[in-house]
């Protein structure tokens, strides 16, 4: 079966009614029952019993998106909490390399203190901690310099915020976040596309195909860069799904006098 996502929508969320002043069209969206006024819901299209949400011009009613508009929604909810997630990840890396900055030395004397700690229970298991390559990834970052690890907190911090940005932004289905979203995206799939070439491993595969499917589901969804129509075709799509537009349409007189 096909899901329903204007009554699905409704069904969580609730109806959303609303009364037009032009007399034509709110006779369209409203009915007298025996147990009282209904309005149609400009999601589901269903008449609901009670007062509408709102009154006014058509013009300013609210936007309720629906049919494929709710699905894109909800993909772009869910990328956008994917973005804010890694945000805050990457705030709390750059907060940790600018702490490690402030301390390097003493981390330094901590860490080798625990190495030395441990070596004899590494020995016990046939592991050498003076070839581990762990081990000499971590001493190496001991000689970096206190303005190269700030320098990196810096730009772990202008990442994290660019994804943060896509992330309120895509939440709310601003079309510059999407543009923002392609670009900053589509900019690191090299880098992703390097570090597979490096080593390979289920993340980095799984993060490099995600990425590649968003930035084309929302070239191709949204009509950015004037793919599909562009701005204006989307447009138009969106009014094309709008109840309010589809039943001012209907009732829109013809040129021989009756109504379309």
């Amino acid at each position: 079966m096909k899901l329903d996502w204007n009554r699905r929508t409704c069904a969580r969320r609730g109806h959303t009614t609303y009364a037009p002043s032009e007399a034509g069209l709110r006779e369209r969206l409203h009915a007298s029952t025996a147990l009282g006024d209904a309005w149609r819901c400009l999601r589901c299209g269903d008449f609901v019993l009670g007062e509408p949400h709102g009154a006014g011009p058509a013009g300013q009613a609210p936007e309720v998106p629906r049919g494929r508009a709710l699905r894109d929604l909800l993909i772009l909810r869910l990328l956008a909490f994917e973005r804010v997630v890694r945000g805050v990840f990457i705030v709390l890396v750059a907060v940790a390399v600018w702490k490690f900055s402030n301390s390097q030395n003493a981390v330094q004397r901590l860490f080798e203190q625990d190495l030395t700690v441990f070596r004899p229970v590494a020995l016990h298991f046939h592991y050498d901690v003076n070839h581990s390559p762990i081990v000499d990834t971590i001493r190496k970052t001991f000689t970096y310099k206190r303005s190269t690890l700030l320098a990196v907190a810096a730009a772990l911090l202008a990442y994290a915020l660019i994804e943060l940005v896509e992330g309120v932004g895509l939440w709310f289905a601003k079309r510059w976040a999407e543009y923002l979203t392609v670009v900053a995206t589509a900019a690191f799939l090299p880098l992703e596309i390097y570090e597979l070439t490096e080593k390979v491993s289920g993340l980095k595969i799984a993060t490099l195909a995600l990425n590649a499917l968003a930035v084309v589901y929302i070239l191709l969804a949204k009509r950015l860069f004037g793919l599909r129509g562009g701005a204006r075709a989307f447009e138009e799509e969106r009014r094309g799904d709008s109840l309010l537009e589809v039943e001012r349409a209907a009732g829109t007189p013809a040129r021989d006098g009756s109504m379309a």
